[in-house]
């Protein structure tokens, strides 16, 4: 285990026994930085340590979020927001349509024009790198970053809950925050098991160039196969998102890119014109994975060690910041009534306050999928009913952009813009 930054170097007994941290965050990715940057920004006085098995660097990839209004409030919140933005593109429009690739025409069933609240857009698509450099940049003087840490034991049950390393080293806090991922070692350690449901599809991923502007439009094409989404970009660039059922992958992965190109313009209806790849296409297997609890003793899960949703809303790193919007506030607010930062009633609330979130996104996203991917054409006529409905019901659609933008009155302090 290498990597100790200031806090560990200024206080040598802290991480002991005797002098905890108040919190240590496993993992380094988006949502264990953030926690990390929410609860320092907060507090002054607050010992936060976060530990990684990689290294603690912006990565050099071509991967955008599109991270929603809630989220954007947030990072202005904590004073991260003008350092991620210098090639952010908005997304002011959204169009979805339902067609199966050999059609000639994308026929638009539902839209979303103008802000989701005055003056902000429904989400901004920020490049990974501005996100983590933004991020690793606010935490290094700030917080203990420790690489090269992989965690192989974890006992929440005394006065701190402590963390065995492979490296032979030990490190204790009273919360300990598992941020490691859909496969999180931590969460099984800690005897956390799962609801699993494996869709049988792949997300790829890639990043284009095309001849026609998008014009800060976001388009959503449903297809039997599972939806197709391109995320605008600055420079007339657009972040592909694209399910496809497993057994097609590799087939697709071994066509030239100029063959991809010429499909990826096919799936979209030629909305977007020629198409070049910027970055070969990458595949991911998609699959719901819900945790049975999102809390136990001194420990909390966040992000996709909590849950990991489809992809077809986008929603997957907005749900994750906002349990680290939730539990940041949770946290602080116990801290300044003297509590622990691993207090048990806190747990509960935070498992409370995000599982109905967590399960309605899961729930949503997986019958859309269900809904969506498949070519029955009773269901393809209702569905498609359905959307032109929900168009022209004004109050609704809002309701539903709103919901998933987090700009909504239920939403944690740090995604309405108030500070804790």
């Amino acid at each position: 285990m290498s990597g100790a930054k200031r806090a560990a170097q200024d206080n040598p007994e802290k991480g002991s026994p005797k002098n905890p941290y108040d919190v240590i965050i496993v993992g380094g990715g988006p949502n264990g930085l953030s926690m990390a940057a929410a609860l320092v920004a907060s507090m002054d006085d607050i010992s936060v340590c976060v530990c990684d098995k990689k290294p603690f660097s912006v990565p050099n990839d071509a991967r955008s979020f599109a991270l929603a209004a809630g989220v954007s409030r947030m990072y202005e919140t904590l004073g991260l927001w003008d350092e991620m933005t210098a090639n952010a593109a908005p997304i002011d429009h959204m169009r979805i349509t339902d067609s199966d690739t050999p059609d000639l025409s994308r026929p638009l069933f539902l839209s979303f024009d103008g802000d989701v609240v005055p003056g902000r857009p429904f989400a901004h698509m920020v490049p990974n790198r501005d996100l983590m450099g933004a991020l690793i940049g606010f935490t290094k003087d700030r917080v203990t970053l420790i690489d090269g840490a992989e965690v192989t034991g974890f006992d929440g049950t005394g006065g701190a809950a402590e963390l065995r390393f492979a490296s032979g080293d030990v490190l204790y806090a009273s919360l300990v925050i598992a941020a490691d991922s859909g496969r999180s070692k931590l969460r099984d350690l800690a005897g956390i098991g799962t609801f699993e449901h494996d869709y049988k599809q792949s997300g790829l991923v890639t990043t284009i160039a095309h001849s026609l502007p998008h014009n800060n439009t976001a388009f959503e094409h449903f297809r039997p196969a599972g939806p197709f989404a391109s995320l605008p970009l600055s420079d007339n660039r657009s972040s592909l998102v694209w399910t496809e059922r497993t057994e097609r992958v590799e087939a697709i992965k071994a066509l030239s890119q100029d063959e991809q190109a010429r499909l990826i313009e096919n799936e979209t209806g030629h909305t977007l014109g020629e198409v070049t790849l910027l970055e070969p296409i990458q595949a991911f297997p998609l699959a719901l994975r819900l945790a049975k609890k999102m809390s136990g003793p001194r420990l909390a899960l966040i992000g996709d060690a909590a849950h990991v949703v489809h992809p077809i809303a986008g929603q997957g790193l907005n749900l994750g910041l906002a349990d680290v919007a939730a539990l940041a506030e949770l946290i602080v607010d116990a801290l300044r009534r003297g509590q622990e930062a691993g207090d048990p009633q806190m747990l509960l609330t935070y498992q409370s306050w995000r599982r109905r979130d967590t399960a309605l996104m899961a729930g949503m996203t997986d019958g859309l999928n269900r809904l969506f991917s498949n070519d029955n054409p009773v269901l393809r006529a209702a569905r498609d009913f359905g959307l032109g409905v929900v168009d022209r019901l004004g109050p609704i659609k809002t309701g539903l952009i709103r919901h998933a933008a987090a700009a909504g009155g239920t939403s944690p302090k740090l995604m309405r813009g108030q500070v804790i």
